[in-house]
């Protein structure tokens, strides 16, 4: 039986931030953007998996958007 998941992430630059998730899409893992976001799509047969990749993948979002913050507001201060 394959598990499955969808994730949807807002945000001002979804291509950046696709580009910056998807190198560490594993197998079973798909990131697109989508209606102005970010969707990663997760399969997996073992739901033991499929909850490990889903912690990472959002330990990796909150690092891009806030790395991606950090630069909005040093392009501001320029």
């Amino acid at each position: 039986m394959k598990i499955k998941a969808r994730i949807a992430l807002e945000d001002d630059d979804p291509r950046t931030l696709a580009a910056a998730l998807s190198p560490d899409d594993m197998e079973g893992m798909r990131t697109v953007v989508e209606s102005g976001g970010v969707v990663t799509y997760f399969e997996s047969e073992k739901i033991g998996s499929l909850i490990l990749s889903v912690d990472d993948y959002l330990m990796n979002a909150k690092v891009a958007k806030d790395v991606g913050a950090v630069l909005k507001a040093l392009e501001k201060g320029r």
